[in-house]
């Protein structure tokens, strides 16, 4: 009854977003010709690395283009709920009208994050959407390895909003943290790129630190078929493990917020 509660709530959020932006309709089309750019750049840098059939990192182009349109998506996943959403808890914690989301009969973690939604950016999912399958259709693949795919894309994104999320709960403690979500971002860009083309120190580093590994490069890996069980497990655990921690960071910042507005 509660999960059917709140996905009334999430659709109502939805519409009352989509009515309001509705009226800059101009903003669909620049959103899609910056969209295309993006991934099209990203295309051609690797146009330019890899050249026709030559490998880089163990990825052909075809296969790398499967990470440039899983990294689209991943920021239209950004774009569209995470930026418009956990990056007003600062701004609510600052001016005390985080009160008036505590207060609500409903839970403050689904209310802060998907109150409003970016409907614009809905562009790049379908774009990197696009380029995933274009580029899976001249490969081989099976049913059970795009089921294995769309699973750890679920958990990719799952692991994007919990990091977010814990960064923007920090906001509770700090005045401004708009700087550390921007830092997240600037080195999720590399996401854009199989982890296998970076030096073996970069590796780890997005592999145990930030593990955009897991974002980009482990998904494309499973729907190419080439995932090995462990690994998937492995990507399983992470999301899980980031979920728990970033509500028991939240749930800690709760106890400890003091309201500004009184």
């Amino acid at each position: 009854m509660n999960s059917f509660r709140y996905i009334k709530l999430a659709a109502i959020f939805a519409a009352a977003s989509i009515s309001a932006q509705l009226e800059y309709r101009l903003n669909f089309v620049i959103n899609a010709m910056s969209s295309l750019l993006t991934a099209g750049s990203a295309l051609f840098g690797l146009r330019v690395l890899a050249g026709e059939g030559t490998v880089v990192g163990g990825w052909s182009y075809r296969e790398a283009m499967i990470v440039v349109g899983l990294f689209t998506l991943v920021q239209g996943f950004i774009g569209t709920l995470l930026y418009p959403n956990l990056n007003k808890i600062a701004e609510a914690v600052r001016l005390g009208t985080m009160d008036f989301h505590l207060l609500k009969p409903i839970d403050a973690q689904f209310l802060v994050s998907t109150r409003n939604i970016n409907i614009f950016h809905v562009v790049d999912i379908c774009v990197g959407a696009g380029v995933t399958i274009w580029a899976l259709r001249g490969l081989e693949t099976s049913p059970s390895s795009l089921l294995t795919g769309g699973l750890l894309i679920i958990a990719a994104l799952a692991i994007v909003y919990a990091i977010w999320f814990g960064l923007s709960t920090t906001a509770f403690w700090f005045v401004r943290v708009e700087n550390i979500t921007e830092l997240f971002n600037g080195l999720f860009r590399a996401g854009q790129f199989p982890v296998s083309v970076f030096p073996g120190w970069v590796r780890l580093f997005f592999t145990f630190v930030v593990p955009v590994a897991f974002i980009t490069t482990v998904p494309a890996e499973a729907l190419l078929g080439r995932l090995t069980p462990r690994n998937g497990v492995v990507a399983l655990g992470v999301a899980l493990a980031l979920l728990l921690a970033a509500r028991a960071f939240w749930r800690r910042a709760i106890r400890s917020y003091t309201s500004a507005s009184s």
